[in-house]
């Protein structure tokens, strides 16, 4: 059986991708006009911060607690980003995107068993 600290620091590792896929999207030119994609980009760092005082206190519980309870806007903004991404920009770096953030989303509700 895995530890919760061992778990958190699963669970964070794969949340480091959505953080990439976070500031790709925050910077592309994109996100300048597009209202739904600024909501994408905030609610994937909302999810971050409020796990990252958990994580900087080795707190796995909490840390374990929040990330499933805050799990569904992370969700949210994974399915809003797969609905709007191609209507976007068909461009690789959108795609790519689009299937780290989805495999990432799967991977942290598989570890959390939600």
């Amino acid at each position: 059986m895995t530890s919760a600290h061992d778990l958190m620091l699963q669970v964070d590792t794969i949340l480091s991708h959505v953080w990439m896929v976070r500031t790709f999207l925050k910077h592309s030119d994109e996100a300048e006009d597009d209202d739904e994609l600024r909501t994408v980009h905030r609610r994937l760092y909302d999810y971050s911060l409020s796990l990252g005082s958990h994580y900087a206190n080795d707190d796995a519980e909490s840390y374990l607690k929040q990330a499933k309870k805050k799990f569904r806007r992370l969700r949210e903004a994974n399915d809003l980003f797969q609905e709007i991404h191609l209507e976007i920009s068909n461009h690789t770096n959108f795609k790519m995107a689009a299937r780290s953030l989805a495999a990432a989303v799967d991977d942290v509700a598989e570890l959390l068993d939600i």
